[in-house]
């Protein structure tokens, strides 16, 4: 790979053009295209279409919706070659990336699997990322003393993937709680209270709550499943659907019946062990 090389933008939304931009800056040459262009692409040199941008591109980033990711690989096939870095940075499955690796490799290119774990507007080319897949490494070489905060995973296509869903479980799930809660504050005349609340919790979080968010759950499961009930209860009361507390009632009693299996077991085992005299 040269010391300057030229980055291929395919996908000028809001997250593509903001990285484009800064890569510009940077003074690295790029080539951009996007049919329907939704970022500010005022400063950023235009191909008149995608395989234009990556015939002669070092590196190409893919930054679309998954749901055109292949159709867009697809089309760039005829012009990708060994030497090129092919990077994709949809949020989509590990299986995904995976048959996108398959594609991009069979051209001789180097397939990335770039998950970006944090919102590009604020933070551009600097939006900490994943990378995995088998050219991973020689993406960091380049894109790390730019400034992107990227850390390798491993060279399996879809593990950066899989991290950044697992961490979307937890970050969307949170999300939602949050949004459940305040709506049902806002209907019981308290919403600077229950906003109070929620954020002292935030801000005094640490790995020990989430130590006891785990074990707690699992020790008091039963007489949490009449807690959330309850919790249920008073979001019909305010006519809002309980989509989370339902999620965590059930949850919860999941917990309860493995608790009271455990303590079945247990029991039949202290059993077993005064008959036997073991």
């Amino acid at each position: 790979m040269p010391a300057t090389f030229i980055v291929a933008v395919i996908g000028l939304g809001e997250a593509g053009s903001l990285i484009a931009y800064d890569l510009i800056r940077l003074g690295i040459q790029v080539r951009g295209w996007d049919p329907a262009p939704r970022g500010d692409v005022s400063q950023i040199p235009l191909a008149p279409n995608g395989r234009a941008a990556a015939e002669q591109a070092d590196v190409i980033l893919s930054i679309n919706a998954a749901s055109v990711a292949l159709v867009v690989a697809r089309d760039l096939l005829p012009v990708l070659h060994p030497g090129q870095i092919f990077a994709d940075l949809n949020t989509s499955t590990p299986a995904l990336k995976r048959e996108l690796a398959q594609l991009i490799e069979s051209t001789g290119a180097a397939f990335v699997d770039l998950a970006l774990m944090a919102p590009v507007p604020g933070h551009g080319l600097r939006t900490p990322a994943l990378a995995s897949g088998p050219g991973a490494s020689m993406f960091i070489e380049l894109f790390k003393p730019l400034g992107m905060p990227v850390e390798f995973v491993d060279q399996q296509a879809g593990s950066a993937a899989q991290r950044k869903l697992l961490r979307s479980i937890f970050m969307k799930g949170l999300a939602a709680a949050v949004i459940e809660s305040m709506e049902a504050a806002n209907q019981a005349g308290c919403a600077e209270w229950m906003r109070s609340e929620i954020t002292n919790q935030l801000i005094e979080a640490d790995a020990s709550l989430l130590d006891r968010l785990i074990k707690g759950s699992r020790k008091h499961a039963v007489r949490r499943v009449e807690e959330m009930r309850a919790a249920t209860d008073l979001l019909y009361d305010l006519h809002i659907e309980p989509r989370i507390s339902q999620a965590a009632l059930a949850w919860l009693q999941d917990l309860a019946k493995n608790t009271s299996l455990e303590k079945i077991s247990a029991k039949e085992r202290a059993d077993n062990e005064q008959t036997t005299g073991i």
